[in-house]
């Protein structure tokens, strides 16, 4: 049976999209209205589905013991960025005079979190400087090498591959620049040994002090990880390709114009905005996404 998830509205939904845009095809299903994958929790397998009607997200779910209840719930949350308060981001967003009239038409964005912070490492390293629909294709290929569900539910038959399952054949699998394939093989290995560990006890400074030194990783994967294993609300990626383009967009720039525009401009526009940067990436990668900017 379904039940209602608890969160200060407003609740702007794209994050449903953004989800969608990303679902890797065996463990997750996403529309713009609804979000469900396969999860490998302590006690054994398991999956969920959380659907927004307009007014209340529901929470459906499935698990072979239910003693892992309470960390789903957890998880889901986290993912959804369900203990945010968005009225106090909106409002100081809001006094931007760029950002104004995409608060007032997007109030409540959702920061997107996660469910396994190991998961979102390698799908940064996989996602860095390729177009989101190509890291997408790249993943879905790496399926092959995961756990089948004992708990399957529509299209949803197997987990996101392990890092062990990764460092034993995602050399085989993973497509591009060898150098890249060499580091995301390289992480996965750390990651099933324990030498590289990752989870919500971390800190922007800490996940930089163990990433960064990683050959292959660089400032933009640490910011990602950050936003989505930390929900950090301060976090701002002058070097990302799609906050540029919103960014020139929304200030009536045509796409090539957006282009020219570098770092250190952005930077500068961002200062302002501290500490909620990070729901300000959201709106300029809103933004982007959209023709003109609308």
């Amino acid at each position: 049976m379904a039940v209602a998830l608890e969160f200060t509205p407003p609740f702007e939904p794209g994050i449903f999209d953004f989800l969608a845009a990303r679902a890797v095809a065996g463990v997750e299903e996403a529309d713009s209205c609804s979000y469900a994958r396969t999860l490998l929790l302590p006690g054994g397998h398991g999956w969920f589905h959380v659907a927004w009607d307009g007014s209340a997200l529901w929470l459906d779910h499935a698990l072979e013991d239910p003693a892992d209840a309470p960390i789903l719930l957890s998880k889901v949350r986290h993912l959804f960025n369900l203990d945010h308060d968005p009225l106090a981001a909106d409002a100081a967003l809001g006094t931007h005079p760029l950002l104004a009239g995409r608060i007032a038409l997007l109030p409540g964005i959702r920061l997107p979190g996660c469910v396994d912070p190991a998961e979102i490492l390698i799908r940064a390293m996989v996602g860095q400087q390729i177009t989101v629909a190509a890291a997408r294709t790249a993943l879905n290929q790496l399926v092959a090498l995961s756990t089948p569900s004992r708990l399957a539910h529509g299209s949803m038959t197997h987990f996101f591959p392990t890092p062990p399952e990764l460092a034993a054949g995602g050399r085989d699998i993973l497509r591009g620049p060898q150098r890249r394939i060499d580091s995301i093989v390289a992480v996965a290995r750390m990651l099933a040994e324990g030498s590289l560990q990752l989870g919500p006890v971390d800190t922007q400074d800490s996940l930089a002090e163990k990433l960064l030194p990683i050959p292959g990783i660089g400032p933009w994967t640490v910011g990602y990880v950050a936003m989505r294993v930390l929900a950090s609300n301060d976090i701002f990626l002058p070097g990302d390709s799609a906050v540029r383009n919103g960014y020139g967009l929304l200030r009536g720039d045509t796409l090539a114009q957006a282009r020219t525009i570098k770092a250190a401009e952005l930077a500068r526009m961002a200062e302002p905005l501290r500490p909620w940067r990070s729901y300000a990436t959201l709106h300029l990668w809103r933004a982007a996404s959209l023709p003109n900017g609308q």
